[in-house]
């Protein structure tokens, strides 16, 4: 993949309103300039950064896609995201990181309410019926998955509603109602219906099949993920016979990949449990006998395995944005696996974990290599090799 991408001559409208794309003042040169100084200043203690990788492309490149719903004071509904730190919508109707025909799909359902008499839910009274809608893609697979979020079970006219949609996107493969009737900042409550369709997509990521869930995670930018994981992989330095424990798996993508792509036993660890069965399903549908998945905490199981002397080769950990615990680190440093692949989205907190990790054990980071996830946005993703 080039690392000379295009200059962003793309403007946003909505720029200053909706605080989404914090960098899109900058051409995307620029941009990759910026974060690179960003990683450098962070991690360059620990070995030097490679240069990033950034897109070829640099648009259109979201393939989950969540837009919140409103009515304002005149009666207009109004969907698009909510203005950075706070819960005021913006409208919007196209975006230039997110997927053509999720934006398309949004626009449809919300000119479609009107004739089937749905409101939209009001933060304040807790009342109304549609509070959200998630599109999500199969990038490879062309499979669409349009999710209701909506503070009722109760759905007037559902299966003409169903059709409506299906009449202008036949494209989409299925269509689920998700129920959430609390006032929270989740966007997904705990039941939902399926009202078309399979209640899944499915989507090809390094020549693995996936099955994507409403509430399980999947990487957005699945062009860079291909990026970002072969790095991950090629760190890996995998050779046929290692065990290797994948924690923070989600659905299980790097753990399968890794799988197929040499590893000798996979050991994938995930607290969603939806994302757990998605994981075992996805190991099936790769015909794949290595791997194996527990519904855990990253940390907990950390400890019991690194309590029962496991002793796993290589250790994958891709935590969430607030990184790892002390707790995790020192259950990795006891269990001393010859090599660990941390992927972070965020990098300050990767400094931090990367400093208790150097200073607590004899464990040394030797490549560091940033991968632009997200143009436009100040989010970075790294790999990093670490061994001792």
């Amino acid at each position: 993949m080039s690392n000379r991408p295009e200059t962003n001559k793309h403007s946003c409208p909505v720029y200053k309103k909706c605080g989404g794309c914090q960098l899109q003042n900058l051409s995307y040169p620029e941009q990759l300039e910026f974060k690179q100084k960003k990683v450098e200043k962070l991690l360059k203690r620990f070995c030097p950064v490679e240069k990033i990788i950034g897109m070829k492309t640099p648009y259109h490149y979201r393939n989950k896609v969540q837009a919140a719903f409103y009515t304002d004071k005149k009666g207009k509904i109004i969907s698009g995201v909510y203005q950075s730190g706070s819960h005021h919508v913006v409208g919007i109707d196209s975006c230039q990181t997110e997927d053509v025909i999720a934006d398309k799909i949004i626009v449809a359902v919300r000119k479609l309410l009107p004739s089937f008499r749905m409101t939209t839910y009001n933060e304040d009274t807790g009342k109304g019926f549609l509070r959200h809608i998630l599109v999500k893609r199969g990038f490879a697979t062309n499979q669409i998955m349009l999710v209701l979020v909506t503070g009722t079970p109760v759905f007037p006219s559902k299966n003409n509603f169903v059709k409506a949609i299906l009449k202008q996107f036949p494209e989409i493969t299925t269509i689920v109602q998700n129920i959430n009737p609390y006032r929270t900042n989740l966007v997904l409550g705990d039941n939902q219906k399926v009202l078309y369709g399979k209640g899944y997509i499915e989507d090809i990521l390094c020549g693995c099949k996936f099955r994507i869930s409403p509430k399980s995670f999947y990487q957005i930018n699945p062009v860079q993920t291909e990026v970002l994981y072969g790095k991950a992989i090629e760190f890996a330095d995998l050779k046929g016979n290692e065990t290797v424990l994948d924690t923070y798996c989600g659905i299980g993508t790097i753990g399968i990949i890794a799988a197929k792509n040499g590893a000798g036993n996979v050991i994938g660890a995930e607290l969603n449990g939806d994302a757990v069965r998605d994981a075992i399903v996805n190991a099936r549908a790769n015909n794949l006998k290595n791997i194996r998945f527990y519904k855990a905490d990253a940390g907990e199981f950390m400890r019991e395995v690194a309590d029962e002397d496991e002793k796993p080769d290589v250790v994958f950990m891709d935590p969430p944005r607030a990184g790892s615990d002390q707790k995790f680190l020192d259950s990795l440093i006891k269990m001393s696996p010859k090599t660990v692949v941390y992927v972070s989205c965020n990098p300050e907190t990767l400094a931090r974990d990367l400093a208790y990790l150097t200073q607590n054990s004899p464990y040394k980071v030797h490549k560091i290599q940033p991968v632009d996830m997200f143009p436009h946005t100040a989010h970075i993703e790294c790999v990093c090799e670490i061994f001792k």
